[in-house]
């Protein structure tokens, strides 16, 4: 069940109380699921989201921590399948998000230590602009709406890129009824659990 929040409380407050709770219940879901589980679950896209990224897209993913969906597995489904890949990329913790290619993902070794702890693609890396987004959450609602980290990044990026392709991967606990939104807000398109594919709303 959802926190209810107070009526006069502000929607920052809310979403740091949010945000702290789903990083519990997220942390208590994989910390319940048998390894051999859980490296099972994410083995491959399903057809409804292959279906939605072009065959020469430069799909765009993130390197997660133990908690978050992985997407080891999708990385090397979309390679092995002819799209491009890319990682995010900050030159320091004041920089704006950007995308550099990821050439091969079973070779994870030669991603360097990012300024937020995130391992990410080196400096000489090639900066890339991809079309699709596989992007981290928090919490997410069933028509697409998305609970972050707070920082702001992919709301950023895809206010600069509205053409580019905003997919959730997530735990099906991280589903919520309803999730405070603000007009700087993106919508995403999709979110895939390990048991369904939910479609937002652009």
């Amino acid at each position: 069940m959802d926190p209810s929040p107070p009526n006069s409380e502000t929607n920052a407050n809310l979403k740091a109380r949010l945000r702290k709770h789903y990083r519990a219940l997220r942390r208590e879901h994989v910390a319940s699921l048998p390894d051999r589980m859980r490296a099972l679950l994410f083995l491959r896209p399903p057809a409804p989201l292959v279906s939605l990224i072009p065959e020469d897209a430069c799909v765009a993913l993130y390197h997660p921590h133990p908690n978050e969906a992985p997407t080891q597995a999708y990385a090397q489904w979309l390679h092995e399948h002819g799209r491009r890949l890319a990682l995010p990329y900050f030159a320091d913790r004041s920089a704006p998000m950007a995308f550099r290619a990821l050439p091969d993902p079973h070779v994870m070794s030669a991603l360097a230590p990012g300024p937020f702890g995130v391992s990410q693609p080196p400096e000489d890396a090639t900066e890339v602009t991809p079309q699709v987004l596989l992007v981290p959450l928090l919490a997410f609602t069933a028509d697409g709406t998305r609970l972050g980290q707070g920082g702001g990044h992919y709301d950023r990026w895809l206010a600069d890129h509205p053409d580019a392709l905003a997919i959730g991967l997530a735990w099906d606990c991280q589903l919520a009824e309803h999730l405070p939104a603000e007009a700087h807000d993106r919508r995403l398109s999709a979110v895939v659990t390990p048991t369904r594919m939910y479609e937002g709303q652009d």
